[in-house]
């Protein structure tokens, strides 16, 4: 039998055996638990997809259609037996009970995605629709990974700058400063090139407390590897997402900075949208709102990844999730958004 075949033969017999386990069901609990055992990202279905690599090109689509066919049959049977039941148990409490199970009931309150939540999944769609996954690091991290391995050894000025939770007296175990280990993790991991990843999570700073500073706080970052990468590359990603997320007039500008994990390293700002860009108010006449960093990687963290920095190239860029919630509300004090005051988040 072809290996076209018995994908068919496959994806056909688990979908017979789901529409009668699904006819069988008594309940909606039953049918969850169906769903996850049929539809399930570890159920027999959706481990048939690994099996098209070893199919001639040719073959591929028709293996396609064959899964898509047999999902389709789950996921319909699954809606139509939830209705079944829905319109059963109705009628038996229309039976049951004296009530007019048609009158409107009184809603519930609901709640929503907090902003930040919300701005990190936009950030992540838009960094995936480029070709990004997303990675997810230990936010408990060893003194290699936060500031060795990128170019921070021991006594290096720039550590001062990321005052640090230690949990102990070595201090080599540590709460991440930045999401900037994951550069390496990521390198180590994926160890082949090209590499594009996108790393969001909180991270951790010995700061005093005030409008633009929390010991806790939530970075997005970003890093590519490749061959023949440049600063081109880097200030064309930032613009698409930057228009991505803000529109299409917006522009950026980069300026040179210094972070010792990239060389050349800069800073990069976003034109103002209340004034577009002439000077105003809102961004103290500069026409520019600051949003982040961003620079080419380091050879030593290239090489301390794994990856032969004479062979590649690559840039990375990250920013504050509260910085861009900042900046699209408004906000200038980033202490509201982790006070849960439902005034000020329902105006979000």
């Amino acid at each position: 039998m072809s290996g076209i075949e018995e994908i068919e033969r496959r994806a056909r017999a688990i979908a017979e055996r789901a529409l009668e386990a699904i006819a069988a069901a008594d309940d909606e609990e039953a049918l969850g638990r169906l769903r996850v055992e049929f539809l399930g990202s570890k159920s027999e279905l959706m481990r048939i997809p690994k099996a098209f690599a070893g199919l001639a090109a040719e073959e591929r689509p028709a293996a396609g259609r064959a899964f898509n066919r047999a999902r389709s049959a789950i996921e319909e049977a699954l809606a139509r037996r939830a209705e079944e039941l829905r319109r059963a148990r109705l009628a038996d409490l229309g039976a049951s009970e004296a009530i007019d199970v048609t009158f409107p009931g009184r809603p519930p309150q609901v709640g929503r995605l907090h902003v930040l939540t919300r701005i990190q999944r936009e950030v992540e769609t838009v960094m995936e629709r480029m070709g990004y996954h997303v990675e997810d690091g230990p936010e408990v991290e060893t003194d290699w990974y936060n500031f060795e391995a990128l170019n921070l050894p021991r006594g290096h000025a720039a550590r001062d700058m990321q005052d640090t939770f230690f949990f102990n007296e070595t201090e080599d175990l540590l709460l991440r400063t930045h999401t900037s280990p994951m550069q390496i993790r990521s390198m180590e991991r994926l160890r082949r090139p090209p590499i594009f990843v996108i790393v969001p999570g909180r991270t951790y700073r010995r700061d005093a407390t005030d409008a633009s500073h929390l010991a806790q706080f939530m970075q997005v970052e970003a890093l590519a590897v490749d061959e023949g990468l440049t600063v081109g590359d880097l200030k064309g990603t930032i613009l698409y997402f930057a228009q991505s997320l803000w529109g299409a007039e917006r522009r950026i500008r980069i300026r040179p900075s210094f972070f010792p994990y990239t060389e050349p390293s800069f800073e990069f700002d976003l034109s103002c949208g209340v004034c577009g860009g002439v000077g105003c108010r809102a961004c103290g006449g500069d026409g520019w709102l600051e949003v982040g960093g961003c620079g080419m990687v380091h050879p030593n963290v290239l090489r301390n990844g794994g990856i032969d920095p004479d062979r590649y190239t690559g840039f990375a860029w990250g920013f504050g999730i509260e910085r861009i919630a900042m900046l699209r509300h408004d906000v200038d004090d980033l202490r509201l958004f982790y006070e849960n005051d439902l005034r000020f988040l329902e105006q979000l």
